[in-house]
């Protein structure tokens, strides 16, 4: 918890400079702590980690809780693991801006490979890492690797586009295409091992130095992402599992048209029936992360388009709940 006045950057790891296309969590990233360390700065603030979607937005995820795997270091991949990275297959790509279009097939498919080198050559030692990493992170890693999986092999379409079967989670569906992605689930669990081993590592850098870490975390969840696939219950949908309504923020003075977010919204009642699990569960993953978490936008999410009314944002949990006028939360873990 922030007790005294602190002062940092905020600087996401993608802008970092480095040769692949993308800043990473290697070299460059520890880079930013020494930095940090050296000015007498203590606060480190990140937009989200999670993997991007639509946009390549961080505020548009496919999982509240999976890492974005762009992040991962290939040269740590190569040193550490053996994992051939051949200099001269890297695309000759721009020095100061990230061009997705070209970095997503090209890393992605380098994961895949890494993935099964990995599978192949890995000693003892990691290959229990990784089955204890699977064991701990089931609760939401099982799932998001079959989605990943899934998307991938339906040509990148939202998965209320896919068969009924698999929108609809039929047990014997999902079951028969986990099997038949076998290995490209294994990928997805892989850089999900990978991503938060090399955060781990970071993040220890941080504390050594003492430098807190500050996370954003949005109120709200991409429609085309696996929360809302796994747990649509939670959410306003529609029969088609479409979005009813959908999040924004009327015209105001930075944007005189508003701006359509297109977030569904959620279902609070059905949320409290099991003492809002997922809000918790979606904490704490945060707070595993970083030190501290902001709540990113409250009082826009407020509002949903196509007509402006006053929507729910933060459920009447307790006393100790957020105020609903607050723009910026700060949460931090429970200690003792």
């Amino acid at each position: 918890m922030l007790t005294h006045r602190q002062a940092g950057v905020l600087l996401h790891p993608t802008s970092l400079p480095g040769p692949h296309g993308i800043g990473t969590l290697g070299a460059e990233a520890l880079s930013v702590l020494d930095f940090l360390q050296e000015a007498g700065q203590s606060v480190w603030e990140i937009l989200p980690l999670n993997p991007t979607g639509y946009g390549d937005s961080p505020y548009a995820a496919y999982s509240a809780c999976a890492g974005n795997p762009l992040l991962i270091d290939l040269e740590s991949l190569s040193r550490e693991q053996g994992f051939p990275l051949m200099e001269e297959l890297i695309p000759d790509f721009s020095p100061d801006r990230v061009q997705f279009e070209r970095l997503i097939p090209w890393k992605t498919e380098l994961l895949a490979r890494a993935a099964h080198h990995f599978m192949v050559n890995a000693g003892s030692e990691l290959q229990e890492a990784l089955r204890r990493f699977r064991q701990e992170e089931c609760s939401w890693l099982t799932d998001y690797a079959l989605f990943r999986a899934l998307k991938e092999a339906h040509g990148g379409a939202p998965w209320f586009e896919w068969e009924p079967e698999l929108v609809e989670r039929r047990p014997d569906a999902l079951d028969a295409w986990r099997a038949k992605l076998a290995e490209a689930v294994y990928a997805q669990e892989y850089q999900q091992f990978q991503f938060f081993r090399q955060w781990g590592a970071l993040r220890e850098q941080a504390r050594v130095r003492g430098i807190t870490l500050l996370g954003d975390l949005p109120i709200f969840v991409a429609e085309d992402s696996a929360d809302v696939w796994v747990y649509p219950r939670l959410f306003d949908l529609d029969g088609r599992y479409r979005a009813k309504n959908v999040a924004g923020v009327p015209p105001d003075y930075f944007c005189p048209t508003g701006q359509l977010w297109g977030n569904p919204l959620f279902c609070w009642d059905k949320m409290a029936e099991d003492g809002y699990a997922w809000w918790v569960a979606r904490i704490r993953a945060a707070l595993r992360t970083v030190d501290l978490i902001r709540l990113d936008q409250p009082p826009s999410s407020k509002r949903c388009r196509k007509r402006w009314v006053n929507c729910p944002w933060w459920p009447k949990i307790s006393a100790s709940s957020p105020p609903r006028s607050t723009s910026c939360v700060t949460v931090s873990p429970c200690r003792g």
